[in-house]
């Protein structure tokens, strides 16, 4: 029976459906409701690569439709020419063929926000149906093999991930049927919410089921595969349990016999696994250290397209089954939908040779263009407060964009020492517009005979993201960012650790004399907090972990400080990162923090710096860490972005947060950094550049007094955006505001500073909100401290100490009430360690 795309087959099918609605949901989510405001978005929701990031086929297997840089594209799958089948305003994703070939149903993100929509398109006119509305997050969508229904994923009931089905209705929707019911779980959860979800859908190929990946029942990873009949409310039931994290995506074969999905099952890379469809053991389909993902099955049965990031970037391949290796779907020809031109940007340095840099190019509609190799980022903070898009990739310094004719903007930025450079290029359909940036050398002087040496201290190479990142391309990552020493910290997602192959191997062989790659470690445990470890000889410690519930590394033991007790013997430096997103109140709110064990860890010696520049809150950290300043503790400053430098959309790039270290002039020296963090002689910034000096002793210094008196300070900022505040703090309180005036971008000022009484002083600076191109939520910069000692005394303050006693009083309680230790022994280590740390903190009142 001929139809148009769209249109409803059956009066008696919409019946059933209706009355298996059940209560009307509440108005939908902006957004997913789940603890922690990450690794769904990166690792689940669609994301804007230049290459194929999902894949479909035609129904008669001869060609596949897939999204690429954020469009639809058509392809044959003997030819290399790709054909455009939409073009924005937003970016489409996750196409789905319909069984009679007539219509795409797919997912549409717009140019700003949150919404993530279903449209259809109408292959043979074109035209553009948008199926649902309501600003919640709608993924996945997958025709039933009837073409009646479709099945996908929305966030519209209480910002849950749910299974929702709808029936075809001329060219829109049904009212949508909530087919999963919600549930609360009382499981012990921690990066996933307490309700579970259902993600992942797939149709049986009779209909009458669906597949689906639920963590219903499971502590960790987002869960195992599930089948339900396909009817509002019914009974799932599990067939196989295994850990995934977001990536499974079953698809069933067209024999209806086997599954296939995606699992990194006792590995360290995702790869294509099968499966009995009625459930079973599985096995390996393919093997690499790469991930293969978002695997569908050709309807002949022949070909099995997926999505693969072997090459760094993402690449459509197919693989004969059964038969050998799969090919790559090369694309040699793009026939777009609108007159394109040329884009040549030259990026050179003030030799005139090439630079690398971080670029932004985006048409008068705010759409955002690429090259086609290049890996495409998004970052991604609180957008709502920040309602500005931030996307870029970088660029080795030559590149060549096809784009829209018409006015473009183009942002070339690198790093923090020199102004980004914006410039406006007219491109002409049919032809190359020619673009040169010159970004000549500048840099951020210390002392006679010293240099500032900027490191990024946490940075994760490779973390279950789109792309496959390698020391090399890392290198690539730090010099666009004017980064010196990038910190690669090997560390557990999940059940694997996709960087354990470099561990061990310290400075990295794809280093260049001018930017380092060094792996350290980060250890992971979110009960006592995460440390960073730098400098470590030798592999990982393992398990890498502790107080995962439900696993043989749910014993709160090896605490932190054992840790730092390993990583010391091997040469490390022991940090704390990201440690608090609001400041601690232990004296009258007593809560889990994000670095519960970090005053214990101080008072007993095993804390080498502290990122005050980081994933988290600058200020709630900084007011942490000036409390244990005010006790005469030295913990130097240090910055770290917690950049999963694979993902699309990621909070920021390498080296957003980072720190300073000053060094001899001379060959860069890894060792020679660490030191210099060590001793304190750092400042940590997202932004502005800090100088300081107090009766010229510089950062990191003490100055020896025999009696309270005036003394000379002198400091300096320069600032790629404008700040508010620049501020000197001694002791924990601002004691002098600093004029900033004109654009507030700079300032050098000398004076004197009354001090009466040991402690400390440093120089900060920092905005209230965000400040574009700074992508993040607002810009700060701390000098460390320079500590002042008078007359021999030490520092003291009572209420501080306190503070920590109360902290540890909780910290006690919660340990002592925790079920799961390997031996009373065990217990008993821990909880003495808790307790010798507080005394400490009583002999400091």
């Amino acid at each position: 029976m001929m139809r148009r795309c769209g249109q409803a087959l059956s009066g008696g099918l919409a019946a059933v459906l209706a009355g298996a609605v059940s209560a009307a949901p509440p108005p939908p989510a902006a957004a997913p409701d789940l603890p922690h405001p990450y690794y769904y978005r990166e690792m689940y929701l669609p994301q804007l690569t230049s290459g194929p990031s999902s894949v479909a086929w035609a129904p008669d297997s001869r060609a596949v439709v897939y999204s690429m840089a954020g469009t639809l594209w058509r392809q044959a799958a003997d030819t290399t020419v790709a054909v455009q089948l939409t073009d924005g305003p937003g970016y489409d994703y996750q196409p789905d063929w319909s069984p009679d070939g007539r219509c795409l149903v797919y997912v549409s993100a717009p140019p700003a926000g949150t919404a993530l929509e279903l449209k259809l398109l109408d292959l043979e006119s074109g035209a553009v149906s948008q199926l649902t509305h309501g600003g919640a997050v709608n993924v996945e969508p997958r025709f039933s093999p009837d073409g009646r229904r479709i099945v996908f994923v929305s966030s519209a009931y209480h910002g849950h991930f749910h299974l929702f089905v709808a029936e075809l209705e001329g060219s829109g929707l049904r009212e949508p049927v909530r087919f999963t019911d919600e549930h609360r779980s009382l499981l012990p959860r921690y990066y996933y919410s307490p309700y579970d979800h259902e993600i992942n859908p797939a149709w049986t190929r009779d209909g009458q089921s669906i597949l689906f990946v639920s963590n219903r029942g499971h502590i960790h990873g987002t869960g195992g595969l599930w089948r339900m009949p396909a009817v509002a409310g019914a009974e799932p039931v599990e067939l196989h349990d295994e850990e995934t994290n977001w990536e499974a995506r079953p698809d069933v074969s067209p024999d209806g016999r086997r599954l296939i999905y995606s699992s990194y099952l006792g590995r360290n890379w995702l790869q294509l696994w099968l499966m009995p469809s009625g459930g079973g053991d599985a096995l390996p389909l393919t093997y690499g250290d790469w991930d293969d993902t978002a695997a569908r099955w050709s309807p002949d049965g022949r070909q099995i397209a997926f999505i693969s990031n072997r090459e760094g970037n993402t690449q459509l391949r197919l693989l004969r089954f059964p038969g050998g290796d799969s090919r790559v779907l090369d694309v040699t020809e793009r026939r777009w939908l609108r007159p394109h031109g040329r884009l040549h940007l030259s990026i050179r340095d003030e030799h005139g040779a090439p630079t690398a840099a971080r670029v932004t190019v985006t048409d008068a509609a705010r759409r955002f263009y690429g090259p086609a190799s290049a890996w495409l980022h998004h970052a991604e903070f609180d957008r709502n407060a920040h309602p500005f898009e931030a996307r870029y990739f970088h660029s080795a310094g030559d590149e060549l964009i096809e784009l829209p004719a018409g006015t473009v903007s183009v942002e070339v930025m690198k790093g923090l020492t020199r102004p980004p450079v914006l410039r406006s290029v007219a491109v002409t359909a049919g032809e190359t517009a020619e673009l040169s940036v010159v970004l000549p050398a500048q840099s951020w002087p210390d002392a006679s005979g010293q240099r500032w040496v900027s490191g990024d201290v946490h940075v994760h190479m490779n973390y279950g993201g789109h792309y496959r990142n390698t020391p090399a391309h890392l290198a690539l990552q730090a010099q666009a960012e004017d980064l010196d020493i990038v910190e690669n910290l090997v560390v557990n997602k999940e059940q694997r650790i996709p960087d354990i192959a470099w561990s061990g191997r310290g400075v990295d062989p794809a280093s260049t004399p001018a930017t380092l790659i060094v792996h350290g470690q980060e250890f992971h445990t979110s009960y006592w907090g995460h440390l960073g470890i730098l400098g470590l000889r030798g592999g990982v410690l393992l398990p890498g972990y502790a107080g995962y519930p439900n696993t043989a590394a749910a014993s709160l033991a090896p605490m932190n400080a054992e840790v730092a007790d390993l990583a010391h013997a091997r040469g490390a430096l022991v940090g704390y990162v990201h440690p608090f997103e609001q400041e601690p109140r232990p004296l009258t709110q007593p809560v889990h923090t994000d670095a519960d064990e970090l005053p214990v860890d101080v008072a007993l010696g095993k804390v080498d710096y502290l990122e005050i520049v980081s994933f988290a809150d600058h200020q709630a950290s900084a007011s942490v860490w000036y409390r244990l300043l005010n006790l005469g503790f030295r913990i130097p400053a240090a910055a770290g972005t917690d950049a999963m430098a694979d993902y699309a959309t990621l909070r920021g790039p390498v080296g957003l947060n980072r720190v300073y270290a000053s060094i001899a002039d001379g060959a860069l020296d890894h060792g020679a950094w660490l030191e210099s963090l060590r001793q304190g002689r750092t400042f940590a910034t997202n932004g502005p550049l800090l100088g300081f000096s107090l009766g010229a002793g510089p950062i990191g210094s003490t100055l020896r007094l025999e009696r309270g008196q005036e003394v000379a300070f002198s400091a300096r900022l320069r600032s790629i955006v404008p700040v508010e505040h620049a501020q000197i703090v001694c002791n924990g309180r601002s004691v002098r505001e600093l004029p900033l005036r004109g654009r507030r971008q700079e300032l050098a000022v000398s004076g004197t500073l009354p001090l009466a009484r040991s402690g400390w002083c440093l120089l900060r600076a920092f905005t209230a909100a965000a400040e574009y191109p700074i992508l993040d939520n607002f810009v700060y910069a701390t000098t460390g401290p320079i500590y002042v000692s008078i007359h021999g005394e030490k520092p003291r303050s009572p209420e501080d100490a306190q503070y920590f006693e109360a902290w540890i009083d909780h910290l006690i309680e919660t340990t002592t009430a925790y079920p799961d230790w390997n031996s009373p022994d065990e217990k008993a280590a821990v909880l003495g360690r808790l307790a010798a740390a507080r005394r400490i903190y009583r002999g400091l009142e």
